[in-house]
């Protein structure tokens, strides 16, 4: 499903998106570099290459430069690329990869609302945008950030924003009523997902202080985005991102895979791991992924959803209840308490397929209770 997805991504849009030399989609003609040294600026000036934007980021200690190959002149790709790392070897140079949200939305059923209070949960989400105007949002505080403030709602990102905070009379989230700080990284763009929008959200959640991010994303290793992780990690901050739905015998995706983020797979409603989920030391817990339902935009407002993107914001949820703001001694506690509430593991055997355990089998909101 991610192939195809891409692919047909690839197929619109020729002129905006490539493919790199081992096949991930990636912006056409766009190279990042993390931090660059001045070897690495006179050799990418020599070679005649554009710097299209850039970026300081004094919250994770770094700059992001975006350069422009001029393919009008010449330049391949992967040539310049290969050229800038061979001139700074030291350095982080890398595509502007794409990624793509880890989950699908099925069948649906629709439920009222009701009206609760807030509390003082504070979590973040990078993914796609947030329907502010759902009933299971009523009472919940939304900052936003990215697509030059536009409000832009998609299905993904509001589902998996309700598993997070949402609650209505039918339906409550993992951390219910806590405050959501919501980064728009697709913005309805075909560009959206990319590697230098990620890291711009990661920064400006790192600079609001926000504990516990949630990341149902999805795509290769990337060097710029591997660095904006260590800088988060290392200041406290808990990344939980989906493993995605590649299947048990699929290379690592990230930034799951990533060290210390904490990787979700999601169970059938038996608690049996979802076939389509990846599996590998990555997995560090399991939540609900199937047979259940989330808020989306629009009527019905709740639609069944299905992927490991879905249970990694029950995870977050958990884990915000603990972090609110990042710390370097809470962080490690915080994740060893999910461990002791999860269900199903074995003491010191950590399974490829659950992690630890399931948690946060409560949230799952069955589609049957919304009829």
């Amino acid at each position: 499903m991610r192939a195809d997805q891409l692919g047909g991504l690839l197929a619109r849009h020729p002129d905006r998106l490539e493919r790199d030399p081992v096949g991930n989609v990636v912006l056409r003609g766009e190279l990042l570099a993390w931090s660059p040294s001045p070897a690495g600026l006179q050799a990418a000036a020599a070679a005649g290459l554009a710097v299209a934007r850039e970026q300081d980021y004094p919250e994770l200690g770094q700059r992001l430069v975006v350069f422009r190959v001029q393919e009008e002149k010449g330049q391949a790709i992967a040539g310049m690329l290969e050229m800038l790392r061979t001139a700074d070897p030291d350095g982080v140079y890398d595509f502007n990869h794409l990624f793509t949200r880890s989950g699908t939305q099925a069948g649906a059923s629709g439920g009222p609302a009701s009206r609760l209070a807030a509390g003082p949960v504070r979590v973040g989400l990078v993914d796609s945008g947030v329907d502010r105007s759902h009933a299971v949002f009523e009472d919940v505080e939304i900052r936003h950030w990215g697509c030059g403030g536009a409000q832009r709602p998609a299905p993904h990102g509001t589902a998996v924003a309700a598993l997070m905070v949402g609650r209505s009379a039918h339906f409550s989230g993992a951390a219910p009523g806590g405050s959501l700080y919501a980064a728009d990284v697709y913005c309805d763009e075909p560009t959206g997902g990319s590697v230098d929008r990620i890291v711009g959200a990661l920064a400006w959640l790192a600079r609001e202080q926000v504990g516990v991010v949630n990341i149902s994303l999805v795509g290769p290793g990337n060097g710029a985005l591997a660095g904006a992780v260590k800088a988060m990690v290392g200041r406290g901050h808990l990344l939980v991102a989906a493993v995605g739905n590649d299947g048990p015998a699929a290379p690592p995706l990230y930034p799951a895979s990533y060290p210390g983020v904490v990787g979700v797979s999601g169970v059938d409603r038996r608690g049996e791991p979802l076939p389509e989920a990846g599996r590998g030391s990555q997995v560090m817990f399991a939540a609900p992924g199937s047979h259940m339902v989330s808020a989306v935009p629009g009527s019905p407002p709740y639609r069944q959803v299905r992927g490991t993107s879905y249970a990694a914001p029950i995870v977050a949820g958990l884990l915000a209840r603990q972090l609110p703001r990042p710390d370097r001694d809470a962080a490690p506690r915080a994740v060893e308490a999910l461990v002791r509430d999860a269900t199903g593991g074995k003491a010191g055997n950590i399974s490829n397929a659950t992690g630890h355990g399931v948690v946060g089998s409560a949230v799952r909101v069955d589609p049957a209770r919304l009829r």
